[in-house]
């Protein structure tokens, strides 16, 4: 059995796959559809890890299996450059930010295409790409602006009636003895109301960092990303009221 020449023979394919866009995601009406994303990589790295294709190779096959299927696959990818992860090699390597991520992208784009990956790359973006998070700004504002009614109901696209539902933060009924009080008053109960909103909580605070971090990024009381000191302290920050749809999220996940 001759030896397979996986250079020839894949720098071919994916030649063609390139040429001819292959896994581009075309608006097909009548086709059923199907949207299959991926975790972002960081691109805070000289390149990919074992990791990555590991998870990319099962929602790839996913992918195929549903196009042969008749599927109209969207597939996209893009790259999560904003954070501790890209700072901290910047930091490292003593370059721009901007700098390090676009070369790491260009690095980590070409082996994900050299693994074959069937991504519609007409559709890669960046969390840095102004065209991206002005949409991330624009949700928080949303968030911000509204507040959830749990008695609201309401019928869906699926034409499923539901009962709780955000509404604008103009909507809110205000009691008497609150209006009383004046406009300060009242924008003060709205706060509270608000899904987006500030509030004083305890927190894993790294100094060194200038950071904010999650629990699974604290190893034995230092700093997963350089070993340094974490201490726990209150501290006030924004928090998103995602425990007002908790009963929704159970009922829909079960209809």
């Amino acid at each position: 059995m001759p030896r397979y020449d996986f250079k020839r023979i894949e720098t071919k394919w994916q030649a063609h796959w390139e040429a001819e866009q292959t896994f581009k995601t075309e608006m097909v009406p009548d086709k059923p559809k199907m949207y299959v994303l991926d975790m972002f990589p960081y691109p805070s790295g000289d390149g990919l890890h074992v990791g990555h294709p590991e998870g990319y190779t099962a929602t790839d096959i996913l992918c195929r299996f549903h196009r042969m299927r008749g599927k109209n696959v969207l597939h996209p990818m893009g790259w999560d450059a904003f954070g501790l992860p890209a700072e901290q090699h910047a930091i490292k390597t003593g370059t721009h930010p901007r700098v390090t991520t676009y070369k790491n992208i260009d690095t980590f784009r070409r082996q994900l295409k050299m693994l074959g990956f069937s991504y519609d790359w007409s559709r890669e973006f960046s969390t840095t790409d102004p065209d991206y998070f002005r949409w991330t700004q624009w949700i928080f504002l949303e968030l911000f602006d509204t507040w959830y009614d749990p008695a609201y109901e309401w019928t869906g696209q699926d034409g499923v009636k539901r009962t709780g539902k955000g509404r604008p933060i103009a909507e809110l009924p205000i009691p008497d003895d609150v209006k009383s009080q004046g406009t300060e008053a009242v924008r003060r109960y709205q706060d509270k109301h608000r899904l987006a909103y500030q509030q004083e909580a305890p927190v894993n605070w790294c100094p060194a960092l200038g950071t904010v971090l999650a629990n699974e990024e604290v190893i034995d009381g230092k700093s997963e990303r350089g070993s340094h000191p974490v201490v726990r302290m209150p501290l006030r920050q924004w928090m998103l009221r995602i425990t007002s749809y908790a009963d929704r999220l159970m009922s829909d996940l079960y209809a």
